[in-house]
């Protein structure tokens, strides 16, 4: 009987242990660290190296350097293994791609991504590549990361005890450059990986900042603004409600709506507030670019384990739904696609799109809102403040504001000319992967510049610029374009980002962002009216 009961407590543990036995040197620093640690950039590299040694469904490559030198490895997943965008095409399959780290005091994406690594290439996650090739980007900002100090988010009530910093060693928001590239990260990321590799979605990890709302996780979609509605209705209208419930199933880790609430504004709260619609934000560029884009946001005041498990859920629930709808999601991008092109082909010339929008709420309201309960009381100056306490409640009826009217809007053209002197306007269009044409011979042209009436520059510092506004109207001229001049065929499937860059009113374009600064003071801008350097085109 003894030997019986021996016997089945060896099969039972073996049974246990033989499913996750894994080496040493691939824990993560947390996990050996009782989670006080994150990972310096050296022990993320030492545990990508150590597992491509372990499995043959592993690729590495290198999204580009950072300004000190530190190389952005792209581990690239596939079964079988895929070494180039070009085998991934032949595959059939569709690449998905996951960042981490984006923000260095924000560590929980950085860590999941290595467990996700080992999970999926050595665990039980292998059938993950079944219908898709994974692209992850543990630690995007590699230098920062480094630069670790207790106390740098104190939302995050020292767990882990040191993190790095949010900006790049630019002293650049990496994650308010996706228009402008201005850091080396995200001109790797935009070249060698979206342009490169083509994903099919973005997801960007990140950590809150303050609200004590009551979810172990916050998410967005991709905010489409001047973009097609196609890839934003499935992902919150099917991929986002599927997913949230599946993390709570799975996880019991419960999820809402990103968004901020305001104690001045009313408590309980009315309204949540989500971020803005620029394409600015990594997640947001990827609407302008007909994909898919999913914003995490771990709960800040949680313990820095359960941001971890919150995040390996939400990014591990959306893996199972990308696999399982794979060819769906292909099919619901390729749409954006074409609509974008024939809606140029049909009605440029006669239909309007945004350029600026302004937040407003969303028609379906929240039912029931997770918020940490706040006790009112009476300070010693008879004003009335507010206490958080340790509870949980809900709030019914809250409005969403997370939607974008347009303020205004910008007929849409056949194409866009631009002159010769205008070769760095050309260079950073094609840096996103737009196509631009040298004109071989002078062209006349007929359709619209833009007359500036008048330049506003920002009394404010954002991210190094004084973000530029201006004021005026379009008129209606012929002009002749010579041979080495450009032009923008808006039937492209970059269309949308085109025509959010180089509007001229546009609230996130190219001239916001002191593109065409020089030359509209070389002009003298506010001492006359001055054409807009970009000639709106329309085809007969």
């Amino acid at each position: 009987m003894k030997k019986l009961i021996y016997l089945s407590l060896f099969f039972i543990s073996f049974q246990i242990t033989s499913q996750h036995v894994i080496d040493h040197n691939l824990l993560t620093i947390p996990e050996k660290s009782n989670y006080e640690k994150t990972s310096t950039y050296a022990e993320v590299m030492s545990f990508i190296n150590e597992i491509q040694k372990k499995s043959d469904f592993i690729h590495i490559e290198f999204m580009g350097k950072s300004l000190e030198g530190k190389e952005i490895p792209l581990v690239v997943m596939a079964n079988p293994k895929i070494s180039n965008p070009e085998e991934a095409k032949l595959s059939g399959k569709p690449v998905f791609y996951v960042q981490g780290n984006i923000h260095a005091g924000e560590v929980e994406g950085k860590e999941v991504l290595q467990q996700l690594i080992r999970d999926i290439l050595l665990g039980d996650k292998q059938h993950l590549l079944q219908n898709q090739i994974l692209l992850f980007a543990p630690i995007y900002n590699t230098d920062s990361n480094d630069k670790m100090e207790k106390g740098r988010r104190p939302s995050q009530e020292d767990s882990p005890i040191e993190v790095g910093i949010r900006e790049n060693s630019q002293g650049l928001d990496l994650n308010r450059d996706g228009i402008k590239m201005e850091a080396l990260e995200t001109e790797s990321l935009i070249a060698n990986v979206l342009v490169k590799w083509n994903p099919e979605m973005l997801v960007d990890l990140h950590t809150t900042n303050g609200t004590w709302h009551g979810y172990g996780i916050t998410y967005a979609p991709s905010y489409h603004s001047a973009g097609g509605v196609e890839t934003y209705n499935y992902t919150w209208n099917t991929m986002l409600p599927e997913i949230t419930k599946a993390v709570d199933e799975n996880y019991h880790v419960k999820m809402g709506h990103y968004g901020y609430y305001y104690l001045q504004e009313s408590w309980p709260p009315k309204a949540i507030y989500t971020y803005n619609h620029h394409p600015r934000y990594i997640v947001n560029l990827m609407g302008l670019r007909n994909k898919i884009g999913i914003l995490s946001e771990a709960f800040a005041h949680d313990r820095f384990y359960r941001r971890m498990n919150g995040t390996y859920a939400f990014v591990t629930e959306i893996l199972e739904f990308t696999n399982k709808n794979a060819q769906k999601i292909i099919e619901i991008n390729a749409e954006a696609e074409k609509n974008a092109i024939e809606n140029v082909k049909k009605n440029a010339g006669k239909t309007t799109k945004g350029v600026r929008f302004k937040m407003v709420a969303l028609n379906n309201e929240i039912k029931n809102y997770r918020t940490y309960n706040y006790i009112p009381f009476i300070d010693e100056d008879g004003k009335q403040q507010y206490v958080r306490s340790g509870n949980i409640i809900e709030v019914p009826s809250v409005k969403n504001y997370a939607k974008f009217e347009a303020t205004i809007e910008s007929k849409l053209p056949s194409g866009y000319f631009l002159p010769k002197s205008m070769e760095a306007i050309v260079a950073h269009l094609k840096k996103q992967g737009v196509k631009v044409e040298e004109l071989q011979k002078n062209k006349t042209v007929k359709g619209e510049v833009f007359l500036i009436d008048s330049l506003k520059k920002s009394d404010r510092e954002f991210e190094g610029h004084f973000m530029t506004n201006v004021e005026g109207k379009f008129i209606s001229k012929s002009t002749t374009f010579k041979k080495g001049d450009f032009y923008v065929d808006m039937a492209q499937p970059l269309t949308n980002l085109i025509f959010y860059m180089l509007e001229p009113q546009s609230d996130d374009g190219l001239l916001t962002w002191n593109f065409f600064d020089n030359y509209l003071a070389s002009k003298k801008v506010n001492s006359k009216k001055v054409e807009f350097p970009v000639f709106k085109y329309f085809k007969k």
